[in-house]
């Protein structure tokens, strides 16, 4: 049928007092949820259900693979700063004082994240903000 690797997601279902045969396909991306079955009655088979499961988790895959790339370094429209990654953060230290820093945010990898912030108070508002921007654009070269 097929090795381990191809039935990432694809799960068998043999509930025979219910009646239930077939695959069910379930994934999650950021937070939505991805699922349908495939009954082997409908595709006319173990195998053929199975081939349908299969291609409909791999068009998922696919769109969400896209999506991601399409979200990536898209400006938001709360974005203040006119700089996708960058912004401007205010933090209350335990004495009271408030301190101002622009900060450039950017994920070199899947699953990681990096920041660099540059205090306004040493920099000035400008030069902080300018100094982020270099940040942010050398790390991902854009």
């Amino acid at each position: 049928m097929a090795s381990p690797r191809n039935t990432y997601g694809i799960a068998r279902l043999d509930v025979s007092s219910a009646g239930t045969h077939g695959w069910q396909v379930r994934l999650q991306r950021r937070g939505v949820k991805y699922a349908k079955y495939f009954s082997d009655r409908q595709f006319l088979g173990v195998r053929d259900a199975f081939d349908e499961a299969l291609r409909w988790r791999d068009r998922v895959l696919r769109k969400l693979e896209e999506d991601d790339g399409i979200r990536i370094c898209r400006r938001s429209p709360r974005n203040r700063s006119g700089v996708v990654g960058v912004s401007k953060v205010r933090v209350v230290a335990a004495n009271g004082a408030e301190y101002e820093f622009w900060q450039a945010t950017w994920s070199p990898a899947v699953g990681k994240r990096r920041c660099v912030k540059f205090s306004v108070m040493r920099y000035g508002e400008e030069e902080a903000f300018r100094l982020a921007v270099v940040a942010r654009t050398e790390a991902t070269g854009r």
